[in-house]
């Protein structure tokens, strides 16, 4: 017998059991909205809202790579330290975590709705370091790391008292990872690192490396690996800037030399650091896909007060940026909307990235024709000049956070099902 299903009352199971849904959906739309209320005001507390600035007014950066020297840094990043700790403390900080980390254990929808709500607040700047360590090292730690870890560091990175970076890239490893050589050798119940790590960013301000490590040579290269944590003033730990094009220093090599560090330090287990470091990795591809929207507005407001009449391949690439930027939105949402139903992203975090690589480009071909020569000629005009950093700074990304070689494999092997790339 098909149909409507009732109890032995006479009840619509089917009914009651969609109105359950319905009524449940509706506690969770004002519970989030009652947040975001509560959120505003003490937002409004602590900040000014967003001015919307009249075109050549205000600042004019559009840096991709900060040019900070390392007082600046510091500056910097002291600041919005002590705004992520008073967040934290507010309750917003943690909002999907755990009691004993500090947090609410509330769905991700609230964290996503917090952050929009963010940017309508005149905030310190968020550097590079606070979502490597809050998003990526602090959740890596929660996974792998013991009792003792998770008690010491995860709480302490949420709130930012601690800063972290990523000592994973090496010179003679490229694009390959597992291919690095910096060594960790067991020495009296602890370990001895010797190597090198490069492109390291945030290193003259973090508390802390999780540093990714050769201590089995003699076995297939993904299976040799261990991670650790490594303290940044260690002694035998060198912090040495490295100088861009664009003029500014911030990323850096980072040497280790006898670095003497106890088994405590050890992330994971033995032999497992590839799987360790994947789930830094997967957090970082995550959360590239809305990199350079907000420089590719800047551009198509570019376009708006060139004070001139477009030609038709002018208007071409600033209409090809536009569609491109909402194409490269929409990914960032069914990413957003993936990890909110608490789904693991597919392929759309390889996408975003590649997306977002694409509209840094594209931002800088549709300047470079708006601007022709005032992009290379240091002038008073404002929103001129200062796109030099942009144009100098975006093919940097192209190697950032995955090569888009790498993510194009991913696609290729994951989602096409195309025969993977010869390895030896």
């Amino acid at each position: 017998m098909t149909g409507t299903t009732t109890d032995q009352h006479g009840v619509d199971q089917n009914s009651t059991n969609q109105s359950s849904t319905n009524q449940t959906g509706v506690d969770q739309q004002d519970g989030l909205r009652g947040f975001l209320d509560a959120a505003r005001r003490w937002l409004e507390s602590i900040a000014s809202p967003r001015q919307s600035r009249p075109w050549g007014e205000g600042p004019d950066g559009v840096v991709v790579f900060e040019n900070w020297n390392a007082e600046q840094e510091r500056e910097e990043t002291d600041r919005r330290r002590a705004y992520e700790q008073a967040k934290f403390d507010a309750g917003y900080g943690a909002v999907t975590w755990g009691p004993e980390y500090g947090g609410r254990d509330l769905p991700i929808a609230y964290d996503l709705a917090f952050r929009r709500l963010e940017a309508d607040y005149d905030l310190p700047q968020r550097t590079e370091m606070f979502p490597v360590t809050q998003q990526l090292i602090a959740p890596t730690i929660a996974q792998w790391g013991t009792e003792a870890q998770r008690a010491e560091y995860v709480r302490a990175m949420l709130r930012t008292d601690l800063i972290a970076c990523q000592l994973f890239s090496e010179t003679e490893a490229g694009s390959d990872l597992a291919a690095v050589r910096t060594r960790a050798v067991q020495r009296d119940g602890g370990w001895v690192l010797n190597g090198s790590k490069v492109w390291t960013s945030g290193a003259r301000v973090a508390d802390y490396g999780v540093a990714v490590c050769r201590t089995d040579p003699d076995v297939p290269k993904h299976q040799g690996l261990t991670m650790f944590i490594v303290p940044m003033d260690a002694p035998g730990v060198t912090v040495r800037p490295i100088r861009q094009m664009t003029g500014g220093t911030s990323f850096n090599e980072v040497l280790i030399d006898d670095v003497e560090l106890d088994d405590r330090y050890r992330l994971g287990p033995v032999g497992q650091g590839w799987k360790v470091a994947l789930t830094v990795l997967a957090a970082e591809r995550l959360d590239s896909g809305n990199l350079g929207l907000d420089n590719a507005d800047q551009a198509v407001e570019l376009a708006r007060n060139a004070g001139r009449q477009l030609d038709a391949l002018e208007r071409d690439a600033v209409a090809d940026l536009v569609t491109r930027s909402f194409v490269q939105r929409l990914v960032g949402m069914r990413v957003a909307a993936a990890v909110g139903a608490g789904r693991e992203p597919g392929p759309e975090a390889s996408v975003g990235k590649l997306l977002a690589t694409d509209t840094m480009a594209r931002t800088s071909e549709t300047v470079r024709q708006l601007l022709g020569p005032e992009l290379t000629l240091r002038g008073d005009r404002w929103g001129t000049w200062a796109w030099t950093e942009h144009v100098l700074g975006a093919p940097g990304y192209r190697i950032a956070g995955g090569t888009d070689e790498i993510q194009h494999n991913i696609l290729a092997e994951r989602v096409l099902g195309l025969p993977r790339e010869p390895r030896p």
